[in-house]
């Protein structure tokens, strides 16, 4: 099949187009095979590679497309991609930050949960977290200042002291000794002592450990026996009595019941103390006249009178 001249021409018109377009975009520095559903952010230096990751809350949810050096700035231009799930503000920030003592660099994202949410071509703020090789490498210097001045310091604190120590008067050094020695003789005479107190009651001292011994052992077998004994049925079981205890007096106090009437009723009281007093006095009469109660042993009829009874 051969193709005509006219389509010939319409190809390389279009070709010549497309090409016209691609370079004139590529001389403005916009890349036409650039993918389009990334992110930016700008850093002063670069410290990241295309293996590293994006993440969030320490879990991956992106990676790394490009990363460029702008020649007009002099900072470094990161694009990168996270999962289409994730939503995040515009206002957030883009961290970089190292991933582990032996080197190596990720970006997180920090979410700001403000404002609208980032699109597709948005640059994003950036932020470098120093870590920990960062934080020593900038803090050497100043640290080995510092173990300097603390040498110097160190130097000058040994020097006074072999100016002490180097005493060549007559009450330096010799006085110093002496006192020491001293010290020494009363610490061994003590040493003796208590030694000799020791040697001396060594039976009290067994014995004492023996009765502590045994003492120890009874408690533990009291222990034992309490724990056998269901020691805390037996309180609750006390408590249950106390409470029915406490139960009863208060329906004593609230005067139920018989022996509550009994003693908060007035009226009953009195009532008891008369009918007492009453059989003391029946009593007391058939002791006096045990006729008056029994006709089988009188044929008369003996009047009742009050008599008092003789002294």
């Amino acid at each position: 099949m051969k193709i005509s001249k006219e389509v010939k021409t319409a190809i390389l018109v279009i070709l010549g187009i497309a090409l016209f377009i691609f370079g004139f975009n590529y001389l403005k520095g916009k890349n036409l095979f650039e993918s389009t559903d990334v992110y930016y952010t700008v850093f002063d230096y670069n410290a990241l590679t295309s293996a590293s990751t994006v993440t969030v809350n320490g879990n991956d949810v992106g990676k790394i497309k490009d990363i460029k050096y702008d020649y007009n700035t002099g900072k470094t231009i990161v694009s990168f991609s996270v999962n289409e799930k994730f939503k995040f503000a515009k206002s957030s920030k883009v961290r970089m930050y190292e991933t582990g003592l032996m080197g190596g660099n990720g970006l997180t994202i920090i979410n700001s949960y403000e404002g609208e949410i980032a699109k597709y071509g948005d640059t994003l703020r950036s932020e470098v977290e120093p870590g920990l090789i960062t934080s020593l490498t900038k803090n050497f210097s100043g640290i080995s200042d510092n173990l300097d001045v603390t040498l110097k310091s160190t130097d000058s604190l040994i020097n006074n002291l072999n100016r002490i120590v180097v005493d060549d008067s007559e009450e330096g050094l010799k006085r110093t000794i002496a006192e020491l020695n001293a010290t020494l003789k009363g610490f061994k005479q003590l040493s003796y002592s208590a030694n000799g107190l020791i040697s001396k009651n060594d039976e009290n001292i067994a014995a004492i450990l023996e009765n502590f011994k045994t003492s120890s052992e009874n408690l533990s077998v009291l222990t034992t026996e309490l724990k056998d004994a269901n020691l805390g049925n037996t309180v609750e079981t006390l408590n249950k009595t106390l409470a029915s205890l406490n139960a009863v007096v208060a329906s004593l106090e609230n005067g139920q019941g018989s022996m509550g009437k009994l003693l908060k009723d007035e009226a009953l009281y009195n009532n008891l103390k008369g009918a007492s007093k009453e059989m003391e006095e029946l009593l007391r009469d058939i002791k006096l006249h045990p006729k008056r109660y029994f006709r089988i042993l009188s044929k008369r009829e003996i009047p009742y009178s009050e008599e008092e009874p003789a002294n």
